[in-house]
């Protein structure tokens, strides 16, 4: 995950919120832990070394992880993918801004990426690879998943208003703040120097509902005058390109994470096959329009105040 986690709780008794607080931080920790990519001891680190010559077993949890990933992978149509670890890191974005791949690297990476490359045993807990140098890289559905659980945490507290986030890209809310009937969560317009009309900002209403944001700027890098961001699209194994940012609200922040991104590699083409997935799912898609000249932004979807 490797991100900032931030709770914010309101109640009458500073002490026992002090140590929920304190509690769900824990959790996130100890998920850390269990799914980063790069902890050499954790349970996805060590079947990312292993798992291409035996069955590595994980905990029930985290298998449980992995088999939601598998599903909404099919769900998506192959949008939402764990196994992109060989091409992040052939486009320069493991650990860094990026860079354009060398000569016959995209091709390699992409022959190591894919869902089927991946076998789950249920009886066993146990995941296995085909071929060496398959990697699961958990950075599109971790995060979400601990918020879920630091969410949970809370609740075990006594805990009934909070907010929460991961990044500032996955947000949580538990109840609503004081006088008030929801939290108020902005999405930030993207960053458009000279833009003729930048986007407005979005303003959500949550109440025991998460929020996902995804989006191309952040880690990303320029060439030949294109922008090239870190999410990336599994059936091209090149940065997503059909849409600059995505967001989902549901009431399960692992489902919003994963679907956030799904959402932003399908852009406009796509969209509503990802708007379909859950009832009362709802989303914003920005991507570049341009019938509209150079800065200029089309939208859908029913995400705002």
């Amino acid at each position: 995950m490797a991100t900032r986690f931030e709770v914010l709780l309101h109640g009458q008794k500073e002490a026992d919120l002090r140590a929920a607080g304190e509690e769900a931080l824990n959790e996130v920790e100890g998920l850390e832990a269990q799914l980063s990519l790069y902890r050499p001891a954790s349970q996805i680190a060590r079947v990312n070394a292993l798992a291409a010559r035996q069955p590595v077993r994980v905990s029930p949890p985290v298998f449980e992880l992995l088999e939601l990933a598998q599903r909404l992978h099919r769900e998506t149509g192959g949008l939402f993918d764990i196994t992109l670890g060989p091409l992040v890191r052939c486009w320069g974005f493991m650990g860094g801004q990026g860079r354009m791949p060398a000569p016959g690297q995209l091709a390699e990476a992409r022959a190591l990426a894919g869902m089927p490359h991946l076998a789950l045993d249920r009886n066993e807990f146990s995941v296995r690879f085909d071929r060496e140098g398959v990697m699961i890289d958990l950075g599109a559905i971790g995060k979400g998943y601990a918020i879920d659980c630091a969410a949970q945490t809370l609740r075990e507290c006594g805990v009934t208003s909070a907010l929460l986030h991961g990044g500032t890209s996955t947000t949580y809310a538990i109840g609503a703040p004081p006088e008030a009937a929801a939290w108020q969560v902005a999405v930030a317009s993207p960053p458009n120097p000279g833009a003729d009309m930048p986007p407005p900002q979005v303003v959500v209403r949550l109440r025991d509902e998460a929020l996902s944001v995804s989006a191309v700027w952040g880690r990303s890098f320029e060439a030949g005058g294109k922008t090239y961001g870190h999410l990336l699209d599994p059936r091209t194994g090149r940065p997503a390109a059909r849409a600059v940012l995505a967001a989902v609200a549901l009431p399960s922040a692992t489902e919003t994470d994963a679907l956030s991104t799904a959402l932003l590699v399908a852009g406009r083409p796509g969209a509503g096959r990802i708007e379909r997935l859950r009832p009362g799912m709802r989303t914003l898609l920005l991507a570049r329009d341009g019938r509209r000249g150079h800065g200029q932004y089309a939208t859908r979807g029913n995400l705002a105040l």
